[in-house]
C-alpha cells in the first residue's frame, strides 16, 4: 500500500513540476511520502461513505452555509509581489513589487470542501477523503465547470479570485498587520504544510485564520487564480486580471506537501489548466 501511495504522489505531483519549471514558478517536490495502513484503511471506508447520493435537502443546506461563508473585503491600494517582510526568500517570479488598486469583493472564508463539491459535480475526485477537506486532485478547467453549475444553480456569480485579489486578501487587505504569512509570522499557526500536515490535507478551518477571518490561505491545498501566469510589470494598475492570454494558470498558497518558503502569500505557481494534481484545489470570489 505504501509503494502504490508512493506513486500516486510522484505521478501526481510530476506534471505540475514540470509545467512550474516551464512558466518558471517556484514548485518542488516534497520529501516525505509515508501513511499508515491505519489511516488508508479509515480513507477507504470515508471514501466508501462519501459515494453515497445527497438529498437535495442536504444539496440545498451545503450550498447556503457557502454563500454564507463569503467574506467581504474591502477595496484598497497595496503593494503587490515581494515586499519586504518576505526577505531573501522572495523569488524572480514576484519581482519588481508594485502597487495595485482594487474595487471591493467578496472570497470565501474557507477552500472548497469536498462536500460542496460533491454536491454541485455529484462526485468526489479527491485523494484524502473527507467531506470537509478541501477537494482536491481538479484541474483549473474542472474549477471552471464546478463555478459554471454553482452558478446555475444558486443563481449567483461565483468565479475565482484574480492573482491580485487572492493576494490582497490574503495579506488580510485593508486590515493588514504586514505579516510574512497570512495571519502571523508563526506558519505553523496558520497553515498546514510539509512540516506538520502527515503528508495528507486537514479539515478547513482548523488553523487560526487571517486579518480578515479566512483560514487556510497558506497551505492545506494551493489555490487556483483566474489569471494566466505572467511577469510582473513596475506600473501601478487597477484591478489587473493578467495577461490576455497564456499556456498556464496561476495557483497561490502552497499545501500540504512544500516548504515554507513556499507557503507564503507572495509566491507564485503555475500549471496547465487541463492539468490536475493532488495538492490543488480552490477559493470562491464574488
Amino acid at each position: 500500500m505504501i509503494k502504490k501511495y508512493l506513486l500516486f504522489v510522484l505521478m501526481s505531483l510530476m506534471p505540475a513540476m514540470l509545467m512550474a519549471q516551464a512558466a518558471g514558478g517556484t514548485i518542488k517536490r516534497p520529501t516525505k511520502k509515508t501513511q499508515s495502513t491505519t489511516n488508508t484503511q479509515s480513507k477507504k471506508q470515508t471514501a466508501k461513505k462519501q459515494t453515497q447520493p445527497m438529498t437535495q435537502a442536504r444539496k440545498e443546506q451545503i450550498l447556503q452555509n457557502l454563500i454564507n461563508n463569503m467574506v467581504y473585503v474591502e477595496g484598497g491600494t497595496f503593494t503587490m509581489g515581494a515586499t519586504p517582510e518576505q526577505g531573501s526568500d522572495a523569488y524572480d517570479a514576484e519581482k519588481p513589487a508594485h502597487q495595485v488598486t482594487l474595487s471591493s469583493f467578496s472570497i470565501g472564508k474557507y477552500e472548497v470542501t469536498q462536500e460542496e463539491w460533491q454536491a454541485v459535480m455529484g462526485s468526489n475526485p479527491s485523494y484524502f477523503k473527507g467531506a470537509k477537506r478541501p477537494v482536491e486532485t481538479v484541474s483549473w478547467n474542472d474549477c471552471q465547470e464546478f463555478i459554471r453549475k454553482l452558478n446555475q444553480m444558486t443563481g449567483m456569480r461565483f468565479r475565482l479570485p484574480t492573482e491580485a485579489e487572492w493576494e490582497y486578501a490574503a495579506r488580510g487587505g485593508n486590515r493588514s498587520q504586514g505579516y510574512k504569512y497570512s495571519g502571523s509570522d508563526n506558519l505553523g499557526s496558520v497553515a498546514w504544510y510539509s512540516d506538520n500536515s502527515g503528508n495528507e490535507t486537514h479539515p478547513v478551518g482548523q488553523k487560526s485564520p487571517n486579518e480578515l477571518g479566512l483560514y487556510d490561505m497558506i497551505g492545506n491545498v494551493w489555490e487556483c487564480c483566474q489569471d494566466w501566469y505572467g511577469r510582473y510589470s513596475s506600473g501601478s494598475q487597477t484591478n489587473p486580471t493578467g495577461p490576455s492570454s497564456g499556456s498556464y494558470r496561476v495557483y497561490r498558497g502552497g499545501s500540504w506537501a512544500y516548504f515554507a518558503r513556499y507557503c507564503r502569500f507572495s509566491s507564485r505557481n503555475s500549471i496547465m489548466p487541463s492539468l490536475c494534481d493532488g495538492s490543488i484545489g480552490l477559493r470562491l470570489a464574488l
